[in-house]
């Protein structure tokens, strides 16, 4: 009888904050200010609330709800646009070469040193692209849905009436290039592709889906190629998959059709506005700057000195610096700490924060207090393991505290 009145008061209580959320997004000009508010406790994922409400907190949609369809019409078109000359474009001209010879010229061949060489340019793409395709293909393994095929696979890509490589033909084409020759004391020579050999690629791990489907995976590979494209400065740097993937996966899974079918074009555009944001953590030549990542993790050390003195100096005597752990916790927003579903509820109040990443300096000051107990009692070893295995499940916990330490300081 108590737990059924437990569970009646927690749906009333979820229809109450959905009734909210409603009212608040029923507005033609949204009020960002009363919109963060409802957020940062959490959001529904009900009816798409939460997928909406990511699209306007990462800056993507306006706050002006009359020119949403516009808007969203033209973003799409341009993505589509992207599509087309970064991935398309490269790859019929590569599908052509069988029939014609128009790529392979005196002035531009495979073999040409010069770095504005089309065939420099693509063979440092694949450098890029075999790096995202390792990275993407082992997202979230403990879980099914990025190697489930999607819903609205891209037609413009798996046409089947188009002679072109995709990306994942690409990648294909690219190992078994750079094939690796065994030769036996017996004189018998053994040809395999580094995948096999290195087992990155075990041909019992990945289903292979019939023609004209595409797994999740792919379609965020898709994302970060084009992202690394159009950010040269920054290119792919290995944990960007990380981040990526609880903004597509929010958005693949919206019980919004309308919404769910464009889920890899938004995906792009808030994964590129949250990186504008973020992107200087990930360039090691800004590490040592006030806005790199090493200032990001000395910052967490300086909050938990103003919070609990004696815990900063048992760390500092063990001599556990700040980046053997913040380094993954403030680069990858905590998407390694926790499962997904914590994590995109970490994500709400972390995004719904107009100073999200200082907030997040304060979410990993309240996971270092959380544990304050067993850090004091531990050596280094024991408290490293504590520190790489973060042992406190419960985000709601984590968070309060990083409430309270923030209304404290």
């Amino acid at each position: 009888m108590v737990q059924l009145k437990y569970i009646l008061g927690a749906t009333l209580l979820n229809c109450v904050q959905i009734q909210e959320f409603k009212v608040a997004l029923s507005e033609d000009k949204l009020d960002l200010k009363v919109l963060r508010e409802l957020c940062f406790s959490g959001i529904p994922f009900e009816g798409g609330i939460r997928a909406l409400c990511w699209k306007v907190l990462l800056n993507y949609l306006p706050l002006d709800q009359l020119i949403w369809e516009s808007f969203l019409k033209k973003q799409r078109e341009v993505y589509s646009q992207f599509l087309k000359e970064m991935i398309i474009q490269p790859g019929i001209a590569k599908a052509n070469l069988g029939l014609s010879r128009e790529d392979v010229t005196m002035e531009d061949h495979p073999l040409n040193p010069n770095p504005d060489s089309k065939w420099n340019n693509y063979f440092r793409d694949n450098e890029v692209l075999l790096q995202i395709d390792k990275d993407v293909r082992r997202l979230y393994p403990d879980m099914a849905f990025f190697q489930r095929p999607t819903d609205y696979p891209c037609q413009l890509i798996l046409d089947p009436q188009n002679d072109y490589e995709t990306l994942r033909r690409r990648v294909e084409q690219t190992t078994l290039k750079a094939q690796t020759v065994d030769r036996n004391r017996s004189g018998v020579t053994n040809v395999s592709s580094p995948g096999k050999a290195l087992n990155l690629y075990p041909s019992n791990e990945y289903e292979v889906l019939p023609s004209g489907c595409e797994a999740h995976w792919e379609v965020v590979e898709r994302i970060l190629f084009i992202y690394a494209k159009l950010n040269p400065g920054i290119a792919y740097v290995q944990g960007m998959n990380e981040v990526v993937g609880p903004i597509y996966y929010t958005f693949a899974t919206d019980p919004n059709n309308e919404w769910k079918e464009h889920a890899e074009a938004d995906t792009f555009f808030c994964f590129t506005n949250l990186m504008s944001e973020n992107r200087d953590m990930f360039i090691k030549s800004l590490d040592d700057s006030q806005c790199g990542i090493t200032y990001k993790m000395e910052s967490v050390y300086s909050m938990l000195k103003e919070k609990d003195m004696d815990l900063y100096m048992k760390l500092q005597e063990q001599n556990i610096k700040p980046q053997y752990f913040t380094f993954r916790w403030l680069t990858l927003l905590l998407s390694q700490e926790f499962l997904l579903p914590d994590v995109i509820r970490i994500w709400d109040t972390l995004f719904s924060d107009q100073d999200r990443f200082d907030f997040l300096i304060l979410v990993c000051c309240a996971m270092l207090v959380l544990i304050r107990d067993q850090l004091l009692a531990g050596d280094f070893t024991v408290n490293m393991r504590l520190l790489q295995d973060y042992p406190i499940s419960d985000v709601h916990t984590i968070l309060a505290k990083a409430k309270e330490l923030q209304g404290g300081s």
